[in-house]
């Protein structure tokens, strides 16, 4: 689904990623951990074009996608959701879910349909289609922001940090909402995430630092000793 190798990205002359290689799977859940800093956020940025990387090589269901604009990758197939949410405040639910749609070939002009699905995973969002984006809790300006991106059929859902800020019964609606994505569509995710429980969701892991792939492997064998390496503060 989504292959990386020897992606090497600078800001100015600071080397931030270093031979970073990994890869997702068709259908699978892929969880990045790491501490702050080591350059988790940069390669998701990097993925979606947001930031250019100096050598390597970006495939995404074999095809190179290292020199696409931003909006080509997300036409391809890739969701994305960053951190920090970025909902449109002055927006209602609606409208910011209906800009999802911009991923589909003919965009919102020929599509104007919200799933019912959407509502299946996140029925807070149902019940209030016409409140602004800026009105809502963090958490469920965290749903609005994962239902947008699907609103796009993506075939990879990438989220930066989807628990960051939100109080623990939300992080458990988003956990399940997530696995439950990859569970019933097929969809590939790939996220940032440092709460544990969401960690262990996943099926495979890989463990930055200092902007390189130090260690990786299935979930159910992230043993303690990698926890407090790469997820204690």
């Amino acid at each position: 689904m989504l292959d990386l190798s020897n992606l090497n990205v600078y800001y100015g002359e600071s080397h931030i990623l270093r031979n970073v290689d990994m890869g997702v799977a068709s259908g699978k859940m892929v969880c990045l951990i790491g501490r702050n800093g080591v350059g988790k956020t940069t390669l998701l940025k990097t993925i979606m074009g947001l930031l250019n990387s100096r050598t390597g090589n970006i495939q995404f269901r074999g095809e190179s996608i290292s020199r696409k604009p931003t909006y080509q990758r997300a036409k391809l197939g890739i969701g994305y959701v960053p951190q920090g949410r970025e909902v449109i405040p002055r927006l209602t639910i609606e409208e910011n879910l209906l800009l999802g749609l911009e991923a589909l070939p003919g965009g919102v002009g020929k599509n104007r349909d919200i799933p019912e699905e959407i509502f299946e995973l996140f029925p807070v969002l149902k019940t209030m289609l016409s409140r602004m984006g800026g009105d809502l809790s963090g958490g469920q300006q965290q749903q609005l922001a994962i239902a947008r991106a699907l609103m796009g059929k993506p075939k990879l859902l990438v989220l930066d940090e989807p628990t960051e800020g939100i109080q623990p019964s939300i992080i458990l609606e988003i956990e399940a909402a997530v696995r439950r994505i990859v569970q019933t569509t097929g969809i590939s995710v790939l996220l940032v995430e440092q709460h544990l429980h969401f960690v262990r969701q996943a099926d495979w892991y890989y463990a930055m630092q200092k902007g390189g792939i130090v260690a990786s492997g299935p979930t159910r064998e992230l043993s303690q000793e990698v926890i407090q390496q790469f997820l204690a503060v």
